[in-house]
Formats: C-alpha cells, sequence, structure tokens
C-alpha cells in the first residue's frame, strides 16, 4: 500500500565550521555561472533542492543565525534556531524535527548545508521509493559506493525515535538500532556521500566542477 506524505524539508546548518576556517553555508555554489563569480552559496542550492520535492523548508541555525537570515528568507524558506548547537549535530536534527511536527507535517527530508545538493533525479527517486515503500519502512536513506548519505527520508515514525533519545544522541546509532525498518537505496551519485569539512576539500570539489 503506498502512502502520501506531506514532505518537510529540514537543513542543518548549526555547526561552527571551525575545520573550515569560515561559514560552509556561505561558500559559493556553484562557484561560477556563466563564466563568472557566484552569487549562489551551498546553503541557498540546499534550499533550492528541497524545495522541488516538500511543502516548505526550514533551516536550523546556531550563533550563525544573524549571517544566514537574509539566504534563508530570501528563498522562500523559514529558519529555527537550536539554542544550543554546542550539544552537536543531533541536537539540531530534533529542532528541525519538532518544527516539522509543529507545522503538521508527518514526513521530513533531511540534509545538511556542508555540501552540494544532489542531483534532481535523486531526490525524485528517494521521494518515490518512501512513497512506494511498505508501512513498515520509516525511512529511506541514499546509499553510494557502500557510504549512507543525505538526503535522507524519516517518517513520523521515524522522527518519533529521534526525539525520544536525548539530544547528545548519535542519529547514526539511533538508526542503526531501526534498521529493520530503514530502507536503503542505491543510487547513482556522488554527492549523496559527500562531506566539505576543510578548504581543501572545497578546494578539489571546486576544481572537479570547473
Amino acid at each position: 500500500m503506498t502512502r502520501a506524505s506531506s514532505f518537510a524539508g529540514v537543513i542543518l546548518a548549526a555547526g561552527d565550521s571551525s575545520r573550515m576556517g569560515r561559514e560552509k553555508a556561505l561558500l559559493p555554489w556553484p562557484p561560477l555561472v556563466a563564466g563568472r563569480a557566484s552569487n549562489e552559496t551551498f546553503l541557498s542550492a540546499a534550499i533550492r533542492s528541497l524545495m522541488r520535492a516538500t511543502e516548505f523548508v526550514v533551516v536550523v541555525v546556531g550563533k550563525n543565525e544573524a549571517g544566514l537570515a537574509p539566504i534563508i528568507y530570501a528563498h522562500g524558506a523559514s529558519l529555527v534556531a537550536n539554542p544550543d548547537a554546542s550539544r552537536g549535530q543531533f541536537s539540531s536534527l530534533q529542532v528541525g524535527l519538532r518544527e516539522v511536527l509543529n507545522h503538521g507535517r508527518d514526513a521530513a527530508m533531511v540534509t545538511l548545508v556542508d555540501r552540494p545538493p544532489v542531483n534532481p533525479a535523486t531526490i525524485r527517486t528517494l521521494h518515490d521509493a518512501f512513497e512506494a515503500a511498505d508501512q513498515n519502512i520509516w525511512a529511506v536513506v541514499p546509499e553510494f559506493s557502500g557510504k549512507h548519505g543525505h538526503p535522507y527520508l524519516a517518517g513520523r515514525e521515524m522522527i518519533e525515535r529521534f526525539l525520544r533519545v536525548p539530544a547528545t544522541s548519535i542519529a547514526r546509532d539511533i538508526e542503526h538500532q531501526q534498521q529493520k525498518h530503514i530502507q536503503y537505496l542505491q543510487v547513482d551519485d556522488p554527492l549523496v556521500a559527500l562531506n566539505i569539512n576543510t578548504p581543501e576539500e572545497y578546494a578539489a570539489l571546486v576544481a572537479r566542477s570547473e
């Protein structure tokens, strides 16, 4: 039996970008448009990507709220602040998922801001797989070359499991506890498993995109 979920998008962007040395959400992406420096960023690209498959997008921010808010609002998304992002990324996930439930939605497409968005076809594939999955499947997680990644889709059951544990938990550990309820979906998109944490990684990504 298929389901008709009302999806929200959640972008986790509350980190301090300490390894990068500058705000990762504001890194230019794509770096060039028509041969000129782009005004777009990882953050704006992520919002556009999730907007295609969700009813609204919320960005979880931390101390970087003032710097990210103009981009968030300019691209039609909303924001919610993690009051203590030092607790770790999972605490931001919980803040974002509570916002999803508060808006009356029962499923979330979750991604991180420190990467280029995945291909639109990947978004559609994940969405369709979740909609067609058995009710016993609570989440769909993309996999490339043996690595799990983002964005992943979480239904209400998985959201509730994430919200029942301490804010200092690790999402991967909760996921492993619920493996029988998770569909791992092979996709032909290396971007699902990509993380950009250092200037060197960003420089290599830009070089590949030229």
